[in-house]
């Protein structure tokens, strides 16, 4: 089952169990609205090459909306429009006053060269200056794009609407960024952990735990966990798979990591095969790299007691219905890994004050809006009589179809 379907589902089981009218159900799911744009630029040898760029905004009862772009040659429409559907339920269990949107340019960023991705992002920016806006819609980096792609972003707005630092969020430090934003993700899901684990009297210290993908959001966690006592028994990335049952040395495979690029060939611990990451035994598994990887062939293999998504969609429903039967508690993406938007809103409230935290505070209110979005999600399960993906699925949508019929929007 592709994103789509599956967000589609998910959505279609919280709806059934808030009883929602059936037009009101349709009417939040069709996005607000799609852009397709054409964008031509001249390459560093003079020819010319095009590319389709696009912006999903999906819904914007609750505020403006909120979501990343990504420069990937396969950007397919169907998973943008699932992403974008996404963030809307995410920003909502989160509590923060957003809607959801995606998009992103299909192109393969490795193949062009610094000036070349400068003039895209321009030219992109270009066409859909007059369709984002502080509170319109507010984009944020994603796979293949970074603060830097984000300062061009806000440059090129700035020349038609003046200097608007809070048009996107994610932005370099010295361009309004926000301090705390870069391990945000990462630290959203250690505390989402925490909330877990303490539910079942337990705390982070003493567990041992396994983490597919060690980029931005994987790394962070590691080092936090590490940090708070917990025992990082395997990780693994695009260059391979390392495991050490006494527990990995996460600073040590951090300075590994910045000197070769990746995680295969650290000397503290030995190689396994990759594929077999999610089998291994542990009591925390931690997915923080690509949608779908748990799926009806490996998930009654899976050892773990919790599943932590920090990546998005990476538990299938097939693979949902085998781990629930097993008793493995799944703590859903769109409440798990909701730290970086949590704090991408709180960069978006200190450009538009134009006073900036330090980053104690912002790590301080990550930790509250985090602790507070466990207890509101599971208030949903008590409520409801569903696991967590129910509760935070029935928390979302909830949360916009009120918004939805306080403005006066439903059909």
């Amino acid at each position: 089952m592709n994103a789509l379907a599956a967000t589609n589902r998910n959505f279609k089981l919280a709806a059934r169990l808030l009883g929602l009218d059936s037009k009101l159900e349709q009417s939040l799911l069709i996005p607000f609205r799609e852009i397709k744009v054409e964008c031509t630029i001249p390459k560093d040898d003079g020819t010319l090459a095009s590319f389709v760029g696009f912006r999903v905004q999906h819904d914007n009862a609750r505020g403006p909306m909120k979501g990343g772009i990504r420069y990937h040659p396969e950007v397919d429409p169907d998973e943008v429009n699932a992403l974008a559907q996404l963030m809307t339920w995410k920003t909502a269990v989160a509590n923060i006053p957003y809607g959801g949107a995606k998009g992103g340019i299909g192109c393969s960023p490795s193949d062009l060269s610094i000036s070349e991705l400068e003039r895209l992002t321009r030219v992109f920016t270009q066409k859909i200056h007059d369709l984002i806006g502080i509170h319109t819609d507010v984009p944020a980096p994603d796979m293949g794009t970074n603060p830097q792609t984000m300062a061009w972003i806000l440059d090129e707005y700035s020349k038609f609407h003046g200097y608007s630092p809070a048009v996107v969020t994610g932005k370099p430090i010295d361009l309004g960024g926000s301090l705390g934003r870069d391990a945000a993700t990462g630290r959203g899901a250690l505390f989402a952990t925490e909330a877990l684990l303490n539910e079942h009297g337990k705390s982070i210290a003493g567990q041992r735990f396994v983490i597919q993908g060690f980029g931005n959001v994987g790394s962070w966690a590691a080092k936090l966990i590490h940090e708070q006592g917990g025992k990082v028994v395997a990780v693994s990335d695009i260059t391979g798979a390392i495991k050490n049952e006494k527990g990995i040395d996460i600073e040590s495979l951090f300075k590994h990591v910045k000197e070769t690029r990746g995680v295969k060939g650290f000397h503290d611990a030995h190689p396994i095969d990759a594929n077999s990451i999610l089998v291994e035994d542990c009591d925390v598994l931690i997915p923080a790299a690509l949608g779908g990887v748990i799926n009806k062939d490996n998930a009654n293999e899976i050892k773990a007691k919790y599943i932590i998504e920090a990546a998005n969609h990476p538990t299938d429903p097939d693979a949902d219905e085998i781990l629930s039967k097993k008793g493995v508690t799944i703590l859903p993406d769109i409440y798990a890994n909701s730290g970086g938007v949590t704090v991408s809103y709180f960069e978006w409230v200190q450009n538009i004050q134009g006073f900036m935290w330090d980053e104690k505070k912002v790590n301080d209110e990550l930790k509250t809006y985090m602790t507070r979005g466990f207890k509101d999600v599971k208030e949903m399960c008590k409520t409801h009589n569903c696991d967590l993906r129910m509760g935070a699925f029935t928390l979302g949508v909830n949360r916009v179809a009120r918004a939805t019929v306080l403005r006066g929007w439903e059909a």
